[in-house]
């Protein structure tokens, strides 16, 4: 019914920068919110960020500063500039968006396949 397709991991050095891309594609009514999760090698999945259709965004404490989320609604599209990479950031980057599909009417938690970012030392 509906995916997420994450694009943009990559190998780069500390102090480097990335920036991930995520498109929802589907039955999609409407998606609110949409965000970004992270899985590191032996821990637990995280909660990034995350912006609402209006735009209010949350970032956990460890990326204030450094990440920043964005969307475009009008191509269901969500971003993640990643500045000043550390190496604890390396991790497995997913999309997450909880989607009102045209079909159903009710709230669908969607989730991308993941995109690998390395940062290196």
């Amino acid at each position: 019914q509906v995916q997420l397709v994450e694009s943009g991991g990559g190998l780069v050095q500390a102090g480097g920068s990335l920036k991930l891309s995520c498109a929802a594609s589907g039955n999609i009514f409407s998606i609110n919110p949409m965000g970004w999760y992270r899985q590191a090698p032996g821990k637990q999945r995280e909660l990034v960020a995350f912006i609402t259709s209006g735009g209010m965004t949350n970032y956990v404490d460890s990326v204030k500063g450094r990440f920043t989320i964005s969307r475009d609604n009008a191509k269901n599209m969500v971003y993640l500039q990643m500045n000043s990479l550390k190496p604890e950031d390396t991790a497995v980057y997913y999309c997450n968006a909880q989607v009102v599909t045209t079909t159903s009417g009710k709230y669908l938690e969607v989730w991308g396949q993941g995109t690998l970012v390395t940062v290196s030392s």
